[in-house]
């Protein structure tokens, strides 16, 4: 009896044109978990590479004094204790601090100058490179040593 209403039910699904696992197993998928996890991973790393950069602009001479005051700014602001909205309130203490470091990263990028920019992000390219040679050699010593010893 419960395979017949199985059935039955499979056939007004069909019959109605929505779209069901068990009845078209080739319908369009959006994005899984793992995708969307990735997206994640490369927003987190690339917002790493621009706190670098933007640290190697605040320290660079030519950077003006006017996107100085607005870097320490922003980082004042996420550091403060005083804040508009506590960060301890669930979801709104962080949608502040998250306004107040996008606007200012955006403001950054219009007030830097760009040749700035440009050197900065090679300098922090090259910190990354130097960052993960040194990490890979007592690697390779441990496994050299490990090789020998076995």
């Amino acid at each position: 009896m419960a395979a017949i209403v199985k059935s039955e039910s499979l056939n007004a699904i069909e019959n109605s044109g929505l779209s069901c696992p068990a009845t078209n197993p080739k319908r369009e998928r959006g994005p899984g978990l793992r995708t969307s996890m990735m997206n994640w991973r490369q927003q987190a790393k690339r917002v790493e590479e621009e706190a670098r950069v933007f640290y190697f602009a605040f320290k660079h001479p030519k950077m003006p004094w006017y996107a100085r005051l607005v870097a320490l700014c922003t980082v004042g602001y996420l550091l403060s204790p005083v804040q508009l909205i506590p960060s301890f309130i669930p979801v709104i203490g962080f949608l502040d601090d998250l306004l107040v470091l996008s606007l200012g990263v955006k403001l950054l990028r219009k007030i830097t100058p760009p040749d700035v920019l440009t050197e900065c992000r090679k300098v922090t390219d090259k910190t990354e490179m130097r960052r993960r040679q040194e990490i890979m050699s007592p690697a390779i010593v441990v496994v050299v040593a490990d090789e020998r010893c076995g």
